[in-house]
């Protein structure tokens, strides 16, 4: 004789209710994917709009959706703006370096 599932006395459970994505989450992500691709001067925007975005949904105690998406954007704004200030800082040296051969050069 074959089992009977077990009863259910309410049914199936009611499907999971849609978050709505936080507003800029998607330009978060965006910005990101653009600082890491195209301009690196965007990275630090990301990382700070991200941070703010990611605060804001983890405050809405689940209300709002896009927290990956938000939190990807920053990671790529983080990365991008530590590749922005490496740059940076070997310019300077490079100028400095520059410089101290042209002055021992002229002395």
């Amino acid at each position: 004789m074959a089992q009977q599932p077990p009863y259910l006395p309410y049914g199936p459970p009611p499907p999971m209710p849609i978050r709505p994505a936080h507003p800029e989450a998607t330009t978060v992500l965006v910005l990101g994917i653009v600082s890491m691709a195209v301009c690196g001067v965007v990275g630090p925007v990301a990382w700070v709009l991200g941070n703010r975005v990611v605060r804001e949904i983890d405050a809405s105690g689940g209300a709002l959706g896009g927290r990956s998406e938000a939190q990807v954007g920053r990671v790529l704004g983080i990365i991008t703006t530590g590749f922005l200030l490496l740059v940076m800082g070997v310019a300077v040296v490079a100028v400095i370096v520059l410089l101290v051969a042209a002055a021992t050069a002229n002395g």
